[in-house]
């Protein structure tokens, strides 16, 4: 198998945000944008990242020490557009010349490992210099359009909202900025791309558009879910992303038999597990890496972080963080669960 690598973009301010932190670490169920793009590289196997790192480096720096896993960091020192924040990466990506490289926006936390696997089977199998990640949108004004040849299929082009005509408006299919690209072609032409546009910036599809007219094969897979292009750029996305989130994962634990009788309240995060026969009450929030085993009762109002449960437990407005409960226990309510103190060696 091919080195394989990956970038992920992570240096924007997010001003619309009006935050204190870096955009990145922007929460969706209490998990910063960045992990859940960091947990889908890694879901796909691949453990070799680099993070361009921007606005208060310090936090996102910080945040990467803090994870499982070595991650390579570099500095954006000015925000000059995407292909800018790639140049960053340079001395990284050339330990993987002769693989692939996989970019990745670090505020879009719903591209997935599959989908990720998937675009680089395609990318192997057509012997691409670039595979686009696109998806398909219902309304798909201010994306740039994946344009497609007629006769091969191949992409042809990826044409911005603003340069686009009516005909190319019309189109779906969308980038969604993420890319496969192979990490010789891509050094071949990154210092070639221009930045003689309004913002002064350099971007990276117009790398796709160099290497496409240099006569290498550039294809596009389409993700299936459009979710893969959604991001936040103020707090009324953010506030859409955890909906869509906190949704996708209630009815996941319910079609695999969690009874979940009325949903009010009820937020559970994306590395909790559930057994099946449990039953979560309104007003219940399960955060980080919670584990609870089957016939379990929680609710209402239980808050539980990090914790280990076991089986047939009930938390009757509980809160506890770093426990593990065993079997049959029954704690509440309105009681503050502790973690239970290690024997002295």
């Amino acid at each position: 198998m091919a080195k394989i690598c990956s970038v992920i973009l992570a240096a924007g301010e997010g001003k619309r945000m009006k935050s204190n932190r870096p955009k990145v670490m922007s929460p969706v169920l209490f998990k910063p944008m960045l992990k859940w793009v960091i947990d889908a590289a890694q879901g796909a196997d691949i453990d070799r990242i680099c993070v361009v790192t921007g606005y208060m480096r310090e936090d996102v720096e910080q945040y990467l020490s803090s994870l499982r896993g070595k991650f390579h960091s570099v500095f954006q020192p000015e925000r000059k557009g995407t292909a800018h924040a790639v140049m960053m990466a340079d001395q990284f990506l050339r330990k993987y010349q002769g693989g692939d490289v996989l970019i990745l926006n670090g505020d879009a936390p719903f591209i997935d490992a599959a989908t990720i696997s998937a675009a680089h089977e395609l990318h192997i199998s057509e012997g691409n210099a670039v595979t686009v990640i696109s998806a398909e949108l219902q309304n798909p004004f201010g994306y740039g359009r994946i344009v497609r040849d007629s006769e091969s299929g191949m992409l042809k082009a990826i044409i911005e909202q603003k340069d686009a005509n009516h005909r190319v408006q019309s189109i779906k299919e969308v980038n969604s900025g993420a890319y496969w690209f192979d990490v010789d072609a891509l050094l071949s032409v990154l210092y070639d791309i221009s930045n003689k546009n309004a913002q002064g910036e350099y971007y990276l599809p117009d790398a796709i558009k160099l290497i496409i007219g240099r006569g290498l094969r550039v294809n596009a897979f389409i993700a299936a879910s459009p979710d893969t292009v959604m991001g936040a750029n103020d707090c009324v996305q953010l506030h859409t992303l955890n909906t869509m989130a906190r949704e996708r994962i209630l009815h996941h634990f319910m079609a695999e038999g969690v009874d979940i009788p009325c949903t009010d309240g009820v937020v559970i995060g994306p590395d909790v597990q559930l057994e099946n026969n449990t039953t979560i009450l309104p007003g219940t929030i399960l955060r980080g890496n919670t584990t609870v085993g089957s016939g379990c009762t929680l609710g209402p109002s239980a808050m539980v972080t990090d914790c280990t449960i076991g089986e047939n437990v009930v938390l009757n407005a509980v809160q506890c963080t770093g426990c593990e409960i065993g079997d049959n226990e029954i704690h509440g309510p309105f009681t503050v669960v502790q973690p239970k103190e290690q024997p002295t060696p």
